[in-house]
């Protein structure tokens, strides 16, 4: 019963610092080119790898 009480303190600290400090707005689209980066290698391997012979 004490992890849930610990969680949730946890993340109301989290939550609450996260207003105050300001963060850099570009990592967001980094986070997101990167992630479709690595998906659109993932598909070009993919069909490299799955042909028809």
């Amino acid at each position: 019963m004490m992890l849930p009480s610990t969680a949730h303190h946890a993340f109301a600290a989290l939550a609450s610092e996260g207003g105050e400090h300001g963060h850099d707005p570009v990592l967001p689209y980094l986070t997101g080119g990167g992630s479709l980066l690595a998906l659109l290698l993932l598909l070009w391997i993919t069909t490299r790898f799955n042909r028809d012979r």
